[in-house]
């Protein structure tokens, strides 16, 4: 475990010019404007395993604060919740920190089930729950999920998101889920920026709304700065808690240039895409998915949902936030049918229906793009641009149906396999066994030599499995996961 001594020469590791307050609890009135209370919010679940033999999860959340006990609905037979549940509690407003612990459950007739939303450190192997402190100074929660800006103590899997998988449980029935939450306390002006902080760390008005400042004009706003710009941390030596400031929104930092997590997003576009859940501490994956329309005779071209709901799911699990934007954020255009795409058809798309005519389109190195047409000449392929941008590709719904067909695949599979596939592509996946052309079949000489390969991105697995391999089933094979370049696709690599 880290000590003291471990924690400063992290934050000395960052060469990031550090504010630090010390707070010890006086028993003032934190916020003399209001009666405070926080207001925790779940935003969704997903179950990354089977929680039960027949059918999908009853899932409910139980919160603990400050020892009293407040239970969700229970969404019924739901792998996925995306129906937000809020709970707002009155808390002492002269004790600066709140003690929170979260639980998700599956309802069953007999026996209710904890579900797996903890990382299960080496010491407590069953602990499935998670234990916050929110501060009520600050706005700021630490704990089992927090914020750090040095990657290699960052939380993994993101502030305000909780995933069962971070015990190495990937492939393992652990009844592995994620949360996703938000933890917001009332203040008088509304900005989501505390009072104790406004005082005595901004030197900001706590009755005017400050939202949208920008007082040091570095391409971000006061409110995403205050968000992701502290960290807390408790020294035990001295018994205080300490408040390292390190994003100062009025002191000009180099946000085009800052990316902690090395997913290709620099601090800006992370504050861009905030709306959809973004965080600068972990991995997102930003993709457009644009679709034909009907066509004349009744031609159709589709993404199943739960194709969807496959692919975000092998994303998620590896801390990699897939975010598919198919209408949620602003994209996921109807395309006009045609009844065969060819490769110049699809650059012409994706000028009109991605850039929208706009080279300069703040998407583009930030979204990857991929469409779904009726019929192309290739079932499925990435496809040149012309311009300095790798991330576009394309599916087509016909040869996905051509292979569906088959009584051996299932149809969802088919689509989310062949989609993560060429996305694939775009983090430059491209070793020998994937696209070997005799390994397609069991009766092709390099079938078996790449078996071990099990991965998406290996057309002996394709259609079959939606996932990138880990490098662990021995010779042949491949480590996908840890070799994903998602900086590529802001650039030529061909």
């Amino acid at each position: 475990e880290k000590n003291n001594d471990d924690f400063i020469d992290s934050i000395d590791d960052l060469d990031i010019p550090f504010k630090k307050i010390v707070s010890k609890n006086t028993g003032e009135d934190i916020d003399p404007l209001v009666d405070l209370e926080i207001t925790i919010t779940i935003k969704e679940i997903r179950a990354f395993d089977k929680i039960d033999r027949i059918g999908d999860p009853d899932f409910y959340v139980v919160l603990i604060v400050n020892g009293e006990k407040y239970k969700s609905p229970i969404w019924k037979n739901q792998k996925h919740v995306t129906e937000e549940w809020s709970q707002t509690i009155d808390v002492p407003d002269d004790v600066e920190n709140v003690d929170i612990t979260i639980q998700l459950w599956d309802w069953n007739p007999l026996r209710d089930k904890i579900c797996d939303i903890s990382e299960n450190n080496g010491f407590f192997r069953k602990n499935y729950d998670v234990d916050i402190i929110y501060n009520l100074k600050t706005g700021h929660w630490f704990g089992e999920d927090y914020i750090f800006p040095n990657i290699n103590w960052a939380d993994k899997s993101g502030y305000g998101r909780l995933n069962g998988c971070d015990d190495n449980s990937i492939y393992q029935n652990d009844r592995d889920c994620e949360l996703f939450f938000d933890i917001t306390q009332n203040d008088y002006d509304g900005d989501g920026i505390p009072y104790w902080t406004e005082v005595y760390v901004y030197g900001t008005d706590p009755t005017v709304d400050d939202r949208g400042r920008d007082d040091d004009n570095d391409g971000v706003p006061i409110e995403w700065e205050h968000k992701w710009g502290n960290l807390i941390y408790y020294n035990q030596r001295n018994d205080t808690y300490e408040f390292w400031w390190f994003y100062d929104p009025f002191v000009w930092e180099d946000h085009q240039n800052i990316d902690v997590d090395n997913d290709g997003l620099n601090n800006i576009e992370e504050y861009m895409t905030s709306e959809w859940g973004s965080d600068p501490f972990r991995k997102d994956v930003f993709v457009e998915m644009d679709i034909m329309a009907e066509g004349p005779n009744g031609e159709k071209t589709y993404f199943p949902e739960n194709s969807k709901e496959l692919i975000e799911s092998a994303f998620n699990r590896q801390n990699i936030v897939l975010h598919i934007d198919d209408g949620c954020m602003g994209g996921g255009e109807v395309i006009p049918f045609a009844e065969l795409t060819t490769r110049d058809d699809l650059v012409q798309i994706y000028r009109d229906y991605f850039l929208h005519g706009d080279d300069d389109n703040w998407r583009k190195g930030v979204f990857h793009y991929g469409v779904v047409v009726y019929n192309a000449d290739y079932p499925g392929y990435m496809f040149w641009t012309n311009d300095s941008y790798a991330g576009a590709y394309q599916i087509s719904s016909k040869g996905m149906e051509k292979k569906a067909s088959h009584l051996v695949y299932n149809r969802d599979i088919v689509y989310a396999s062949a989609y993560m596939h060429e996305l694939g592509h775009t983090f430059q996946i491209n070793i020998p066994g994937g696209h070997d052309p005799n390994s397609i079949s069991p009766w092709q000489i390099n079938w078996w030599k790449w078996r071990t390969y099990k991965s998406c991105m290996n057309y002996g697995w394709m259609y079959q499995i939606v996932d990138y391999s880990d490098g662990s089933r021995g010779k042949n094979d491949h480590d996908d996961w840890s070799n994903l370049d998602l900086k590529a696709f802001q650039k030529w690599f061909f």
